[in-house]
């Protein structure tokens, strides 16, 4: 049954970040170059951070999320997207980074995953001031799409813990935050008039 959770989890993350990418090359979704490079460095390690901690099956669908995100990041640079990066930026960026001398240091992928953790969620701040900024250009779908596949990939876990479970768990969240934001600011426009 955890590989099909894990089959599951994987289709969606496809089923996800195809749209989103369609959109970002029509234009219609400028995403945060820099929530998206920390992003891809905080999943490719948390992936092996998982897999250091047994998660098996159930941290593929990480990995590949891991890959993508880094491909959007790079569609993000190369197609001006939102690129305005500040001071706050920079420091995320240098926490995910720092995480791996942690994880060195420790030995332990707990630690690792719990700052990493921390600076993907800490990493959705720009995006979350762009989607306030202009909620019409996120995809609320891909959003949704992505909690839901967080949520099979736990089901897929093959040992839970901490380590394997608090990222999945943590991003479902923040997406749903994010769409919430979103749905408020859409809402809150069209009730004044202003439509993007």
């Amino acid at each position: 049954m955890k590989f099909v959770f894990g089959l599951v989890a994987i289709a969606l993350t496809f089923v996800a970040f195809y749209p989103y990418i369609r959109s970002i090359l029509k234009g219609t979704t400028k995403p945060h170059v820099f929530s998206w490079v920390i992003w891809a460095l905080t999943t490719c390690i948390v992936f092996f951070a998982q897999l250091d901690a047994d998660g098996g099956v159930g941290a593929w669908p990480i990995g590949l999320s891991g890959l993508i995100t880094a491909y959007i990041a790079y569609l993000a640079y190369t197609r001006h997207a939102d690129i305005s990066v500040t001071k706050v930026d920079w420091l995320f960026l240098v926490m995910a980074l720092l995480s791996l001398p942690c994880w060195f240091i420790t030995s332990d992928p707990l630690w690792a995953v719990v700052i990493l953790t921390g600076v993907d969620i800490l990493g959705f701040g720009p995006t979350l001031r762009k989607a306030y900024a202009n909620p019409y250009q996120e995809n609320i779908l891909f959003y949704l799409l992505f909690a839901v596949r967080n949520v099979f990939a736990i089901f897929a876990l093959e040992h839970y813990s901490v380590a394997t479970v608090l990222f999945p768990f943590a991003i479902s969240l923040a997406c749903l935050a994010l769409i919430a934001i979103v749905v408020y600011r859409r809402r809150d426009l069209g009730r004044r008039g202003i439509w993007e």
